[in-house]
């Protein structure tokens, strides 16, 4: 007679079947991958899913619905009524982000209900926040770190920083991306996508001044023989509007709404040129890794996080004139092996078999430890301007803090 599965509750996105982000994404495919072995609860926004679209199961995975948006402030009531929630039921809460943390004091405290968190990046960092929110999701990841069983980095440079700041050894789990595809041009699209079948680069992205995006249209407007093309959500803030209305004027630039046809986002992503990643903040990016297995060659943003998940492998710019530079003086032939390391690298770490068994292992490991293990890392003792000059400087505000 077979033993009755253990349940694991999911937390922390808008939910299934995936169309919104990477958590999304990683949760599907976690059911994918998992649900033989486990019963998987995963939480939705209702916010997010029409009456028609809403589902009681999902695959393998049962669904549960929240009246709140799972983004922004409202994070904070919806990731909390969702731990409560899995309290009832639950063996595991595996927590996809920081913002419901406040509550997992009294979980250990009052329960015995194992929790794996990923802490997502540095979200604190992030230039979208007010002051205040910085600061709750500063004490936020805190409590994620302290009060968790386990908790996921999603990069070795964020295992780092939470090494440094809290003693701890966090597991680096990526994510995957093997689920894009190349597809081939498609002719009768070229009237809407007059770029298609010629060379241009490409970036998929929140319009937000922590991708830089501001930076790298600046570079391209200076670049009028190399056209670039940008998808993302530019009428969710006046950052991305003024940019929109200032630069859709360049025939060279073309900056596009969402696409939620993935066939035609694949297609458009698969068939560039080059792939611009500007993001200055966060972990092991998804749409990075989606580029890299689709073989594109990157030119990324210099910050550590996206070196790390490169590998060192890619071309790296800090500022404006570093980014036109390396568009016009590196060789064809170079930007190509580019993209032949950036596929390497993706075919041995990023694909969602390789990130499901990582999942596997840790929910095993946490249904049967005790304590959470506490490591003195020995970069503390290294000089701040040490740090910098290694490209590690995201330790730097916490090598201050430790001084204080």
């Amino acid at each position: 007679m077979s033993s009755k599965k253990q349940k694991i509750a999911i937390i922390g996105t808008v939910g299934l079947p995936a169309k919104y982000g990477g958590f999304e994404t990683l949760a599907e495919h976690l059911v994918d991958h998992m649900s033989d072995d486990y019963d998987i609860t995963v939480y939705c926004s209702s916010k997010k899913y029409y009456k028609s679209e809403r589902q009681a199961k999902y695959k393998n995975a049962r669904l549960v619905y929240i009246p709140l948006e799972a983004n922004g402030i409202q994070s904070i009531p919806y990731d909390s009524w969702s731990i409560i929630h899995a309290l009832f039921y639950a063996d595991v809460l595996l927590i996809l982000g920081v913002a419901g943390a406040w509550i997992l004091p009294f979980v250990r405290l009052f329960t015995n209900k194992k929790i794996i968190i990923s802490i997502d990046g540095i979200e604190w960092k992030r230039d979208k926040w007010s002051r205040p929110a910085k600061w709750y999701l500063w004490w936020a990841e805190k409590m994620a770190v302290k009060y968790s069983h386990i908790d996921i980095s999603d990069n070795e440079s964020i295992q780092d920083y939470t090494a440094i700041r809290y003693g701890t050894l966090s597991r680096i789990i990526e994510y995957g991306a093997d689920h894009t595809m190349s597809v081939r041009i498609n002719t009768s699209l070229k009237s809407k996508y007059p770029f298609i079948g010629l060379p241009y680069a490409f970036k998929v992205c929140r319009i937000e001044p922590e991708n830089n995006v501001d930076m790298i249209l600046r570079a391209f407007e200076k670049l009028p023989k190399h056209r670039l093309v940008i998808v993302g959500n530019w009428n969710n803030s006046l950052y991305g509007r003024n940019l929109k209305e200032k630069y859709s004027v360049y025939d060279h630039i073309y900056l596009l709404d969402p696409i939620y046809n993935q066939a035609t986002l694949d297609m458009i992503r698969g068939n560039a040129f080059l792939y611009i990643h500007g993001h200055a903040a966060g972990g092991t990016n998804p749409s990075l890794v989606e580029a890299m297995y689709l073989g594109l060659p990157v030119f990324s943003f210099g910050v550590s996080y996206n070196r790390t998940t490169t590998e060192n492998k890619a071309k790296y710019f800090n500022n404006e004139a570093q980014l036109i530079q390396l568009i016009n003086e590196t060789e064809i032939s170079e930007v190509n092996n580019v993209g032949r390391k950036m596929k390497e690298i993706a075919n041995r770490r990023y694909t969602w078999e390789v990130i499901s068994d990582k999942y596997k292992a840790l929910v095993s490991e946490v249904l049967v430890s005790k304590t959470k293990p506490a490591i003195v890392p020995s970069v503390t003792l290294l000089p701040t301007e040490t740090l910098l000059k290694h490209h590690i400087n995201h330790l730097h505000f916490q090598k201050l803090f430790f001084e204080k």
